[in-house]
């Protein structure tokens, strides 16, 4: 298979980026609440790009995959599952949110936590790229 042996993790992550999704369209469609909207309400638009995203997930996946195969080991694709296991998570949770659920302080500190680290990784390899 393109994505590697089909293990609990790659269903984790199936099943994830289908709840991630299916809670954006209640976010929008019911809550009209989508940040991601300048409505708040569905968005073709903004729906496509989120079928991209997955889509986009799933080629990094496989690449994952075949990366361990050229390289003779077994960690990359599990690394990239595992990566974005986590920011579905978030994703859901913050759907949740969004939603009216409330979500314990401990668990939003540490989505902030994430998030935070996330925008410092990444502003630190622009800055190194312009260097």
């Amino acid at each position: 298979m393109v994505l590697g042996p089909w293990n609990s993790a790659v269903t984790a992550l199936c099943v994830m980026m289908i709840a991630d999704f299916v809670s954006g369209l209640v976010i929008a469609a019911v809550f009209k609440a989508s940040p991601k909207s300048e409505s708040g309400g569905l968005s073709s638009a903004t729906g496509w790009k989120g079928l991209c995203k997955k889509i986009m997930t799933l080629a990094l996946v496989a690449v994952g995959h075949y990366l361990d195969i050229a390289l003779g080991i077994d960690f990359i694709r599990n690394a990239v599952v595992y990566a974005f296991m986590a920011n579905e998570l978030i994703s859901i949770i913050e759907n949740a949110g969004l939603m009216g659920l409330p979500i314990p302080k401990v668990l939003s500190n540490a989505i902030d936590i994430l998030k935070e680290k996330s925008d410092e990784t990444i502003t630190e390899e622009i800055k190194g790229e312009n260097e």
